[in-house]
Formats: C-alpha cells, structure tokens, sequence
C-alpha cells in the first residue's frame, strides 16, 4: 500500500531531510524510507510490524526505519519540509477566515505532556490546530497535558503557531477567526488584537456568567457557516489510524506525527 506518490515525496520532501554528513554514505533509498514511515502513521500498525520486504530488495530491518523517523523528528527535518512546503504552495491557501481548535489524544502509555482526564476516562494530550477556510491545516501547537483546559498557556503556544507561520511570510493580520466558546477569554482576545486578528469567538456563558462578553459583537452565521471546516480537519487527521491513540512517549516525536499528518494530507492536495 502506497500513500503517497513517489514522485510527490522525491520533490517535496526528500531535499529537505536531513541526512548524515559523516562517515560511510547509506545506499538505503529515503523516498521508501519516508513512505513506510507513512505506511505506520496511516495504518497505526507497530514499528516492529512494518513489512519492509514491499520496499526494499535487500533486507532491512524495521529498526532502521524507526531510526530515520526519530532523526528526522528530534532534528527538525519534518518542520523544515512543512515549512517548505507552505512557502512554495501560499497560493492554495485561503485565509478569509481561519479554524481554530484543540484536539484531545488518548494515550496509552504514558510519557510526557501526558495527565489523566476526567472527562475522557483515561491520560490524554491536547493539541492545538489552526486551518485556513478550506480547511488546510496550518500549524500545529506543541502538545501540552490533557488535565488542561484549552486556554491554558494558550498565549504563549499561540504566539509559538503564529512566529511559525510569519516565517513562512504568512499573516494574520486582518483575517477572521472562528473558536469555540472554550476560548473565549479576554486575555486571548487581547493577544489576538494585537496580531490584527479578528477573534470571532462564542461566549462561554460559564466564564462570562451572561455580563461583559468577551467580543462585543459575535458574528453568528459566519461562525456557523464555517465552523465544520475544523471538525473536517480533524477528520482527515483522524483518517491516519497512527495519531488516533498517542504511543510515542516523548513530546518531540509524538508532535511530529501530527506533522507528518499534516504532512501527508497536503501533499494529497498537490498535483504532481
């Protein structure tokens, strides 16, 4: 099963990953590489389980596949190939409005940025993912601890998404977005006016209490309209079996595979 092209990988991605400048160089072939390291995003499968006999005629281990994905995670070749890939694409993009929201990951064995939740029966990390109007994800924010409501250390994650786009020559100066009423903080509200973004957020009426509203006006049916794009993004994410329950144990490599789904769906969007 292949998920991606092989051409889309070997323009897209291949330049932009690391590789070892030292010693003897590896004949072993990076697009096959990357693919069966999409192969266990997109089927959830173990490491240990991945057939690698479909990709290679030589024998090669499942652990030298693991060995690339941890590399490329801890060096920050995946971020370089996301940023690279929205610089050379802004003009897929559409930002008359944005999607904002987090998403709350089950996970099994522990590790950081991972506290049990009540409200989910079970230890979970949350994320935060901004998309644009087509639902393109954007940017993804660095996992925090489950036990954590959204708004928590929300300004300076916040801040973190937006200094990653703006390297991309990408702003939010001037562009809508829609969040849910877990959001609606006027410290949130001043963050975002202060980057020229219009939060149009709905009141949470258990913070408010039904006075002094966050956002004095609330746009209603542009939130309506456009709300359902963020639950499809997390849909298409969600199609990549491998982020549905977290196993990776450091923040670092399990904040990649959300990368590398956003990855994956852009470069689903590409004509190559």
């Amino acid at each position: 099963m292949r998920v991606q092209s092989e051409n889309k990988i070997k323009t897209f991605v291949i330049p932009h990953l690391s590789v070892g400048k030292r010693g003897k160089k590896s004949n072993i072939c990076l697009v096959n590489v990357f693919l069966l390291i999409l192969k266990r995003l997109k089927t959830g499968t173990q490491w240990r389980e991945l057939s690698t006999r479909e990709y290679f005629e030589e024998t090669v281990p499942w652990q030298t596949i693991y060995y690339y994905f941890n590399k490329w995670s801890k060096d920050g070749s995946f971020l370089n190939v996301w940023k690279q890939l929205l610089m050379m694409n802004k003009h897929l993009l559409d930002l008359s409005t944005a999607q904002f929201d987090g998403s709350h990951t089950p996970c099994k064995r522990g590790g950081e940025s991972v506290v049990y939740q009540g409200r989910k029966s079970c230890k979970t990390s949350n994320s935060l993912i901004l998309c644009d109007n087509n639902g393109l994800p954007l940017v993804v924010g660095k996992p925090q601890s489950g036990n954590n409501n959204d708004l928590y250390n929300i300004n300076k994650i916040f801040d973190e998404m937006i200094t990653f786009l703006e390297e991309d020559s990408i702003t939010m100066d001037g562009v809508f977005m829609n969040a849910d009423a877990g959001f609606d903080s006027k410290s949130f509200k001043r963050n975002c006016d202060s980057k020229g973004i219009e939060l149009n957020v709905k009141e949470n009426p258990r913070s408010r209490k039904g006075t002094n509203p966050t956002t004095p006006f609330f746009d209603d049916q542009l939130y309506n309209e456009n709300r359902y794009k963020i639950e499809r993004t997390n849909a298409w994410m969600d199609a990549y079996k491998g982020i549905l329950i977290r196993f990776e144990k450091l923040t670092i490599t399990w904040w990649n595979m959300l990368w590398l789904s956003v990855i994956a769906i852009f470069l689903k969007k590409l004509k190559c």
